[in-house]
Parts: structure tokens; sequence; C-alpha cells
């Protein structure tokens, strides 16, 4: 394999400590990463998107200054074992069983990135506390709905046929370089030469990094039959939503309605990017994370639902 491609933000990271680590989560290891200071006054808790690892959030990480970042691998992608069944509910299983094993808390901040916000909403949803949860590109609508289902139905007759064929051809189906290249250049908005030389580069690298063909097949289907909508009415904790202004993946229009339906959220809307916030904009994502980590948010009473005229500085849509 090629040396990398040098990171538009690498003098950043290379400023930024970094430790790996890992912990048995249910008889099964997790690999993970933290980034920023051992000792830093915050941490956030951060989820990858599907088919990536760890390495899809190094940027935003790295511009969270001053913030403890721990970032582990998915279950079955990267280096991190496979669960038994890859559903929205092991997954939800597995993440309030790490937030635990890692010693986390409620001051901890959680954060997803597209597949990410629905394993992330799922589980708050489901009790995990957090001061405040971030969806950075929210996975905000239905996949198999709209104008993005025949699309979806595509790419799920796709990820069969890769569980299906014999696994030589199979894996070499998921993992072709061409269609990973396709999807890269789907999603990226960038006009800059460098900065789609790295990303590119980084799905090259990291996109066809999963545990097995059933694993990556179970997720995907995870990732397409559920949202963060379908959680929102039992989201109490803030909400920050990070949306893009040019994501092919779920619009600006179904971004605000899911804000409207979360109790308390702030919609920032980062312009001229698409679905890849994280490699393209990670500063304008972390100085919208930084910003809210430094308001005082007391923890809302369940089942009450805050009124967006009573708080006017966070109720509303921001352009960044």
């Amino acid at each position: 394999m090629q040396p990398p491609v040098l990171s538009p933000y690498s003098s950043l990271m290379a400023s930024t400590p970094v430790v790996h680590r890992a912990v048995e989560v249910d008889g099964r290891t997790t690999h993970y990463w933290e980034y920023g200071p051992a000792d830093a006054a915050q941490t956030v808790l951060a989820v990858h998107g599907f088919r990536g690892d760890h390495h899809g959030l190094e940027s935003i990480a790295a511009h969270l200054v001053g913030v403890r970042v721990i970032v582990p691998d998915l279950p079955g992608f990267g280096i991190s074992d496979p669960l038994a069944v890859s559903d929205v509910d092991s997954y939800v299983a597995w993440l309030r069983a790490f937030h635990a094993a890692v010693g986390l808390d409620r001051t901890a901040v959680v954060l997803g990135h597209s597949f990410g916000s629905i394993v992330v909403s799922a589980a708050v949803a489901a009790g995990l506390d957090t001061r405040l949860l971030v969806l950075v590109n929210p996975i905000a609508a239905p996949a198999l709905q709209g104008p993005r289902a025949v699309g979806t139905g595509i790419a799920i007759a796709y990820y069969r046929a890769g569980a299906a064929l014999p696994r030589p051809v199979g894996l070499g189906l998921l993992r072709n370089r061409a269609i990973v290249r396709v999807m890269s250049i789907a999603m990226l908005k960038s006009r800059d030469p460098e900065m789609r030389r790295w990303v590119h580069e980084q799905h090259d690298r990291y996109f066809s990094a999963f545990a097995n063909r059933t694993s990556v097949l179970e997720a995907f289907r995870t990732s397409v039959t559920h949202d963060v909508s379908e959680y929102a009415d039992r989201i109490d904790v803030p909400v920050l939503m990070i949306a893009a202004e040019r994501d092919d993946i779920t619009a600006v229009p179904e971004q605000r309605a899911l804000a409207d339906r979360l109790r308390n959220a702030e919609l920032v809307v980062i312009p001229d990017v698409g679905h890849l916030v994280h490699y393209e904009t990670p500063a304008a994502a972390a100085e919208a994370t930084l910003r809210r980590m430094a308001d005082p948010v007391p923890k809302p009473a369940r089942g009450a639902r805050a009124s967006r005229a009573s708080r006017p500085d966070r109720g509303g849509e921001r352009t960044s």
C-alpha cells in the first residue's frame, strides 16, 4: 500500500495526543482511540458512520482542542470484533456497555456521525444519559421512502450479492476500489484537488475494513431501516444537529423537520458541503460543538417538552 496522502489537518493532528486502547464488552473486544489530554475537564464519546472506522472522526477530534475524545471502531468495523447480530438493539446494548466500561457518565457528550447518529440516538432514547447529544450529518428521515428509495434498493441488492456470492467473489465486490471511488465521488463536494485526493485516499484505505460479509450486510440493513426520527419523541436531552447544505442523504428540510420534533434542539447548517462534514469542514463542526459544550445545560425534566419560544438562541437554525 502506498504511503498515506498528507491530511489538510496534519499539523493539528501532529499536536494532538492519541492513545490506542482496547476493552472487553460482553465478551468481544472493542478497540478505541483517545485523542486530546487525558486529564481534560470535558469528554466526548464519538461514534463513526457505516463502513468507516475511527479514522473518519480523527479530524473532528483534533479540532476539539482541549477535550478528551474517545472514538471506538464500531463492532465489525476497523479492528473491533463483530456483534453476534448487527441490528440496532445490539448496537445500542454495545454502546451502553462500552460507555460504562470506559468509565463515562452523563457529563460526557455523545456524538454520532451518519449511521453513528442512529446508533447514539437509539441509545439515548433507550436510557444512555448525556448532557448533550451531537448529531453530525444525522440520518433524519427513512431511506426506504421518498426519492432515495430506488438508490437504497440498489445498494441493498449490492450488499446482498456481496454476502451471497462465493467468498472471494463477494469480498472482491464489496471491496472493489472502483465502487468505493464512485461512492466517494458522490459524497464529496469540495473542489480543492488536495482535499479530494485526501478524502478519496481515506475511503480507499479504510472503507473496506470490516470483519466479515454478514456483519456488513446486517449493518447496512440496520442503517437503512432506521433513522433518528424514529427515536425523537424519546430523546429528552439537549441536541445539537450539525447538518450540511448539500447533503444528498438527508436534505435540509428533513433536518428541520427532525429538529422541530426534538424537545430541545439546535440546528446548524454548514454551507457548501455534503455528507462528509467530518472530512471537509471539521473545524465548523467542532466550533459548534465546543460552543454548545460551553453552555450550562441543565438536565430537562423527563416528559416535559421545552417551548421553542422560551429558548430563542437555541430554537432556530444557524448557518455556519
